[in-house]
């Protein structure tokens, strides 16, 4: 019996030094954690330390350092982002939130306005597609935009769309009448408004400078219009501007020489117009342009708004029934031939087709084929130059029928 208790009191006094020893051990592995936790020379992240301690789970990078970039001040740190192409700042979003701030505040976008760094992109809807999507043309790296949260109206009829800043305008219809969808690059997303002084379709608009400006078009009351008006992207408002001399609608847009021109259309009568016309800021009058389309251009019923766009201060124009690329010649008030563009801008009478200035270059957008079921994007760029008489076409994409060449909205967004 004696020895029965003893041997209980044995047992209980080393169970009692194990517990110890364990609770030992346990603060030691404690203290060692805590030790492995802290910083290393050349484990600086928690994926490599994770990785050196053996443990197969990643854990999500923490917001230690305020600052943007190390050992820098966040003054230098803004103006090395800034400079950072623009196709990567949803990969500078996943750093961390700090960052993704920074992005979404657009204060990077006034940076690089502010020192001078523009970089084209382009934003369009092509037949088939329910997102508008960006296309980069230096890593050629496409992108889909947010849905945009409109109305089954406002996708299935036709729409314009204008860039101003960093806002891609969208104008069209919805089940309530008249509206614009407004994307922001910054935030990457849609906001509703704001709407036209005088809302109108088939109009002329180009990016003038900070600011966008439309002209002519239809009204919801069916009247042709000569009123013309700017957005304003700081502000987000329309501002009336003085009337054009002519009525149009199916007219062009475009910024040269630091004026708004307009071209071409067809005025209340059905007519076609060869006249341009430019607003001349200083004066705030339109200037009349007699005869600034070629009078023996087709006449066709149904075909569309001149094909034009403005690279280093000099007029192009795609002409639709032959395929041709055109320099306006501003002192003799006609056009010159400069050979062959590498798409069909024929087969649909100039619908489809995106003809527009990339910073120094040209772009065009459509099929070579001219055959449906051989239709896939093309999309080219030249360098042009009124001296050659073709200049040499370079091919961004030939993708086949991935997708689709015929182009509903084409917008060029520089920023």
């Amino acid at each position: 019996m004696l020895k029965d208790e003893e041997r209980d009191a044995d047992n209980s006094m080393r169970r009692h030094k194990k517990k110890k020893i364990n609770a030992d051990e346990l603060s030691n592995k404690k203290e060692i954690e805590v030790l492995d936790n802290s910083p290393k020379y050349g484990l600086s992240t928690d994926r490599e330390r994770n990785r050196a301690n053996g443990s197969s789970k990643v854990m999500e990078p923490q917001d230690a350092d305020y600052s943007f970039v190390p050992f820098l001040s966040d003054e230098i740190a803004l103006l090395i982002l800034a400079r950072v192409p623009r196709s990567e700042y949803q990969r500078l979003c996943y750093v961390n939130r700090r960052y993704q701030t920074l992005v979404r505040s657009g204060e990077l976008y006034s940076i690089r306005k502010e020192i001078g760094i523009k970089e084209p992109s382009i934003l369009m809807l092509a037949s088939g597609e329910s997102n508008w999507w960006c296309y980069d043309p230096r890593s050629r790296v496409r992108r889909n935009l947010p849905v945009l949260p409109a109305d089954e109206c406002f996708s299935s009829f036709d729409k314009e769309s204008l860039c101003a800043g960093t806002h891609l305008l969208v104008s069209g219809k919805e089940i309530s009448g008249s509206v614009i969808w407004r994307y922001e690059l910054a935030s990457d997303q849609w906001f509703k408004g704001p709407l036209m002084i005088n809302p109108r379709c088939l109009f002329a608009s180009a990016n003038c400078g900070n600011e966008a400006c439309v002209a002519g078009g239809i009204a919801p009351t069916m009247e042709i219009l000569n009123t013309a008006e700017k957005y304003d992207p700081e502000s987000k408002t329309w501002n009336q501007l003085p009337r054009m001399k002519q009525r149009r609608k199916l007219c062009s847009g475009c910024y040269m020489d630091k004026k708004f021109y307009v071209i071409g259309g067809q005025n209340e009568k059905g007519d076609n117009l060869t006249c341009g016309e430019f607003y001349d800021t200083e004066k705030n009058v339109w200037e009349l342009i007699p005869d600034m389309l070629q009078k023996d251009a087709p006449t066709w019923s149904s075909r569309s708004p001149p094909l034009i766009a403005v690279v280093n201060n000099e007029l192009y124009s795609l002409e639709a029934s032959s395929n041709r690329l055109k320099v306006y010649l501003k002192m003799s008030n006609c056009w010159k031939d400069l050979g062959e563009v590498p798409v069909r801008a024929d087969h649909s009478r100039g619908w489809g087709v995106a003809f527009k200035s990339l910073g120094d270059e040209l772009l065009v957008i459509g099929s070579r084929a001219l055959s449906h079921a051989f239709r896939g994007m093309t999309i080219c760029t030249c360098k042009p130059d009124p001296e050659l008489d073709s200049p040499p076409w370079r091919v961004l994409e030939n993708d086949g029928l991935h997708w689709s060449s015929f182009i509903f909205n084409c917008s060029i967004m520089v920023a």
